[in-house]
């Protein structure tokens, strides 16, 4: 296998170099941290009721910061062991096949084991010796769904006490009569203040950032 790699043509190696430039969007927004951000502060801006503050590139804007600072040892093994072969004899595919095996240890230490060996019994008709044998197509789909489930036990903890205080101020102004008044107007101030009172995107962004530690 390696001999074939080695010997393989540079039209067909430059050819695979840039279905991956192609593939990088997609690499990024799912197979990295920024996949959790992004979904945790768009259900924090659902819970708050601010349908349009902050806009959408704010918040896509934040995620890509924080997955560089999340990320970065991670990018920079990459780009050291993808180096390595590509200087001593210009081989793109080697290239890319080393730079990929720090992104699939990053992803690997945040899966679930369960979601982890469901695609790799898909895949495999005898259980792998290592991790090494693992690729990195069959760690994807079971970090994303990973990162799916933690996003979202995160956004409902995240939900519950706006929605107590909903329904606090709809019980308040159903007991003094006030039908016709949409208790989310009433409520958005107040969610505001004790977001702020408790400086909650501070404490959402450490929470975050440390749980890739």
């Amino acid at each position: 296998m390696d001999a074939v790699v080695k010997d393989m043509n540079p039209i067909l190696q430059m050819l695979i170099l840039m279905t991956v430039f192609s593939l990088i969007p997609l690499i990024f927004c799912c197979m990295t941290s920024f996949l959790r951000f992004v979904i945790v502060f768009s259900m924090l801006k659902t819970a708050m009721g601010t349908q349009q503050v902050p806009p959408s590139i704010v918040i896509i804007g934040l995620s890509m910061i924080l997955t560089f600072y999340t990320m970065g040892p991670t990018f920079s093994k990459m780009y050291d062991m993808a180096s390595v072969p590509y200087q001593r004899n210009q081989n793109i595919v080697l290239a890319i096949d080393q730079g990929s095996k720090p992104l699939k240890e990053f992803m690997m230490k945040q899966t679930r084991e369960s979601d982890l060996a469901f695609f790799i019994d898909l895949a495999h008709k005898t259980p792998p010796k290592n991790p090494e044998e693992i690729s990195i197509w069959e760690v994807a789909p079971a970090f994303i769904i990973s990162e799916l489930k933690t996003s979202f036990e995160i956004g409902f903890i995240i939900f519950v006490p706006f929605i107590v205080l909903d329904l606090v101020v709809a019980n308040i102004l159903l007991a003094l009569g006030m039908f016709m008044l949409s208790p989310t107007i009433i409520s958005l101030p107040f969610k505001l203040l004790i977001f702020i009172a408790v400086d909650g995107w501070a404490l959402i962004v450490q929470g975050l950032v440390t749980s890739y530690n």
